[in-house]
């Protein structure tokens, strides 16, 4: 799915993030419960009718998930990290209550988890070079104007 750019009364953004959360103890439960990955997916889609926060893409590997998720500036990216684990958790042991058994202290995901921004049409490379030549435009028409009265 194509993300889109979301329009705010006051801006408009298109925000990516890549989320990584490892389950607790990094156990293989994503393989050892293949409902897991499936419970997860269907619990962000509720999330997303609650928040500012959109799934584009959800992957499991065998003891960890990938999220890449689109929000708004109002969410800073520890808030949707935070949203995503702790209720995914909540539902995971409330749908699934054989997991906690496995996960013996209560909780599903790991204190750490992993975040990047991303880019949907530009790399940090090109974005530096448009930067810098802002206002190169102008300049050299300044230049120029004042080279036309540098001779009287």
């Amino acid at each position: 799915m194509a993300t889109e750019h979301i329009k705010k009364s006051h801006n408009v953004s298109l925000l990516l993030y890549h989320l990584v959360c490892p389950a607790k103890y990094r156990l293989a439960v994503f393989e050892k419960y293949s409902r897991i990955e499936e419970t997860i997916k269907n619990v962000c889609l509720e999330i997303e009718k609650r928040y500012d926060i959109h799934f584009v893409e959800i992957g499991a590997d065998v003891n960890h998930i990938h999220f890449l998720v689109q929000s708004v500036p109002m969410n800073r990216p520890t808030d949707v990290a935070k949203i995503i684990k702790s209720i995914t958790a909540r539902e995971v042991f409330q749908l699934i209550p054989e997991v906690k058994k496995d996960l013996w202290g209560g909780e599903f995901w790991t204190k750490g988890y992993y975040i990047n921004t991303v880019g949907k049409s530009a790399n940090e490379k090109a974005i530096v070079e448009y930067v810098r030549s802002q206002g190169l435009k102008y300049q050299q028409i300044y230049r120029n104007q004042l080279k036309l009265f540098e001779g009287n």
